[in-house]
């Protein structure tokens, strides 16, 4: 029996096609889910990073950037699944969307029903994976729980921002590893950030301010000078 008083499924539908996200709007609210929409890339970044939607529709289409970006932007911290929409129906533009972290990828003009079987299918496997247990890292200073994203210090829940979590959620999969400056920009924040190194520098400080014990001397969260940081538990 479902819990009737759980909360509805966020999704974030983005297209520039006014008419799409009209349909598809009302569509997935009358199924109870809970939408919002966005007509370009930018808004679609800023509205995942607000709203952490369960599930993305994405069209590749949009006038500011190419959905495939967006896809790299969102994969540097979001595992919700992603369902590319496109008019693209090339092999080549399919494999692309999938190699960027795509989860599925429906072609225009489609039917409703299908895109609906396909969004289903989407959420059972999101919560199939989520049942499967994310770890939990520890560490002498603080705690990362990837699956809840959340993160505590001797027992009190820090706050983090989108863009630091992140940063941090990126360094913690990988850990003990060294991630590059140009990787880790690219996945946070986006293609087209690659050689903004400033903003490394600035987050990977909050970070340290925020969960090691002396962040002067970070036991953690390590800078490899002129290559990039590392996470050790």
């Amino acid at each position: 029996m479902t819990n009737a008083a759980a909360a509805p499924i966020k999704v974030l539908v983005v297209d520039d096609e006014p008419q799409i996200l009209r349909a598809l709007r009302i569509n997935l609210s009358v199924r109870g889910y809970e939408v919002t929409t966005a007509s370009t890339g930018a808004a679609a970044l800023r509205a995942a990073a607000e709203k952490h939607p369960e599930v993305i529709i994405l069209d590749l289409g949009l006038p500011d950037m190419d959905g495939i970006e967006v896809l790299a932007g969102l994969r540097g911290w979001s595992t919700a699944p992603v369902i590319v929409l496109s008019a693209r129906t090339d092999s080549s533009d399919k494999v692309e969307a999938l190699d960027a972290g795509a989860d599925d990828y429906v072609t225009k003009p489609f039917g409703m029903d299908e895109l609906l079987a396909r969004l289903r299918a989407a959420v059972r496997r999101s919560a199939n994976t989520a049942d499967a247990a994310e770890p939990v890292i520890e560490t002498a200073s603080f705690t990362v729980d990837l699956a809840s994203k959340k993160v505590t210090r001797h027992g009190h829940d820090v706050h983090l921002t989108p863009t630091e979590w992140g940063v941090l959620e990126m360094l913690v999969r990988n850990k003990g590893k060294l991630v590059g400056r140009r990787e880790l920009l690219r996945e946070v924040w986006g293609p087209s950030y690659a050689t903004e190194t400033h903003y490394l520098r600035v987050y990977l400080a909050q970070l340290r301010r925020k969960l090691e014990d002396d962040p002067s001397q970070p036991k953690h969260l390590l800078t490899e000078a002129g290559m990039g940081y590392r996470f050790q538990s």
